[in-house]
């Protein structure tokens, strides 16, 4: 009798257990459906909404908003580049900057996973890793602009450049330039060491994923808005500062019919917005599923544009200074490039009245804010790589960062040679003007088409104050994909045409197009790697 009471009682407890066990599965398969989007219950998660629109942000605002938005101006047009400037805004910029936030939120995932879920298959997952790869190109050797800035700044306590003609000083004796991409000359040591420091910043600033960024944004956010301030109001204040607004304001109408105008307002809105890259879709991951899309996406594109306006007042400012101390007309200064921060820049800043200690004080904030604006989209882009490795491969975040940042600090020792500007320039012709712009083409055929824009569209505005329209799906499907070919087509035309600035074929062939090819295989390569396995998709 009582063996037989034990073996009932053992008998429920066992059915007791499988029925814990089975519904502990299915409540948790029922979870990860519908609450985590198929991902890992632990997922990290912004502070708050402001530390995100803080971090994307900063991740936007970046070198091509202070030296990259004013030389296109100075090239353009002056204010008739700001007529297709904003229009590429509202038609392309804010479109795709809204498709790539509305993407991370829902798939809760990097761009790779994200693209594979909105597939339902691996169909499109290549076109999360293949921006991914570029991603890895652009900042393999942005960090090396970084490290110029670290150099700059410490010149900046004597003003070394001063001692010889600023181009020399800059061409000469910080890149040590050589005499084509094939003569490396080996590494300049200087700038290996500002290449270590850039990425060891990298990597304390993302260590901890979004936790570490989001006490690191709150800093180097407001801290380069702030010098940017100081320095427009210097700018403003400075004798013939009034020629140099008036050249930047003054639009050049017979300009607006080159369609190379409109292709370069096309560019720069795209390069400035960090939209292609991936980094969008990894931040907008680490959102809550009802975040509204629509206005932080607003926020973010309108703070990236007001800065790069602002930043031209600083830059032509101080141009109408340097035209007045010169004698040489704003129209015949060479503002191209690295050039207008590292050359004419810091030939003003030399110029400025008050003395030595003044002059010093200003070349510090104006390295500083360089430095403080460019260190944000770098750890952006690594950490948007990084979210694409974790997501697939369930890696662990501080390992996969640390060998990130190795392997990104490794690649970048091509451009801390003495050819290192050749190649800079090579490589980011490429994957600046053509990749990324292809990239956002078939981005824009994948969500407008195949997924559906007005799909993504009815999903986003469920959660959001600010609704919009069939405008957006229209921009989607047509216009965004349609000037981003076009914008292809007059680099393919281009580059028929002539070799890039007289580079030999065999050099563009390498950091070229075999950039671009190999960021494409990439792509393809890493979608057919076993990843972890995914219990529940989402569509």
């Amino acid at each position: 009798m009582v063996y037989s009471i034990i073996i009932h009682t053992l008998s429920q407890l066992i059915g007791l257990l499988a029925e814990i066990l089975y519904y502990y599965i299915v409540l948790r398969r029922y979870l990860q459906k519908n609450f985590l989007g198929g991902v890992k219950m632990s997922r990290e998660r912004w502070s708050s909404r402001s530390i995100f629109i803080l971090a994307a942000i900063g991740s936007a605002v970046g070198l091509g908003n202070t030296w990259r938005f004013p030389g296109q101006a100075y090239q353009n047009g002056g204010g008739a580049f700001l007529i297709p400037y904003f229009i590429a805004l509202v038609t392309a910029g804010i479109p795709l900057l809204i498709m790539e936030i509305a993407i991370g939120k829902k798939f809760q995932a990097g761009a790779p996973t994200a693209f594979r879920k909105l597939g339902k298959k691996k169909g499109f997952e290549w076109l999360g890793w293949w921006p991914l790869a570029t991603s890895f190109a652009i900042v393999a050797y942005y960090c090396i602009v970084m490290s110029w800035t670290f150099n700059y700044l410490w010149h900046s306590l004597t003003l070394a450049w001063t001692k010889s003609s600023s181009a020399d000083f800059f061409y000469g004796d910080v890149l040590r330039l050589s005499d084509s991409p094939g003569n490396l000359g080996g590494l300049n040591m200087p700038l290996v060491i500002g290449l270590v420091l850039t990425w060891i910043f990298i990597w304390f600033s993302i260590r901890n994923g979004v936790k570490s960024m989001g006490k690191i944004v709150k800093w180097t956010v407001p801290l380069p808005i702030i010098l940017l301030i100081i320095l427009v109001i210097r700018a403003l204040t400075l004798p013939g500062a009034i020629d140099g607004i008036n050249y930047y304001l003054t639009p050049q109408w017979d300009r607006l019919k080159d369609i190379n105008v409109w292709a370069a307002a096309y560019g720069q809105i795209f390069f400035s917005l960090s939209v292609l890259f991936g980094i969008m879709v990894a931040y907008a991951s680490f959102l809550p599923k009802d975040s509204d899309v629509p206005t932080n996406s607003m926020i973010i594109a309108f703070a990236d544009c007001l800065l790069s306006f602002v930043a031209g007042f600083a830059v032509f400012g101080t141009l109408g200074f340097l035209q007045q101390t010169s004698g040489t007309a704003i129209a015949d200064m060479s503002i191209t490039g690295p050039g207008l921060a590292f050359v004419t820049y810091p030939e003003a800043i030399a110029q400025l009245p008050g003395g030595l200690w003044i002059q010093v004080v200003f070349a510090f904030l104006f390295f500083l804010m360089l430095l403080t604006l460019g260190i944000d989209s770098a750890f952006s882009i690594v950490e948007g790589i990084v979210t694409g490795l974790v997501d697939k491969f369930g890696w662990d975040k501080k390992k996969t960062v640390a060998g990130m940042c190795f392997v990104g600090f490794a690649a970048g020792l091509i451009f801390a040679t003495n050819a290192g500007l050749y190649w800079l320039d090579i490589v980011d012709n490429w994957v600046n003007n053509f990749n990324l712009i292809l990239i956002g083409v078939f981005e824009c055929v994948v969500v407008g088409w195949i997924y559906s824009a007005k799909k993504l569209r009815n999903e986003f505005n469920e959660d959001s104050n600010m609704k919009f329209g069939p405008w957006w799906d229209f921009m989607i499907k047509y216009v965004t994909p349609l000037s981003l070919l076009g914008l292809n087509i007059l680099f393919l035309i281009d580059s028929f045409k002539a070799n890039y600035e007289g580079y030999a074929t065999k050099h563009l062939l390498i950091g070229g197009w075999g950039i671009v090819l190999a960021t494409i295989v990439f792509g393809f390569v890493f979608t057919t790697l076993k990843g972890k396995d995914l219990e529940e998709e989402v569509n």
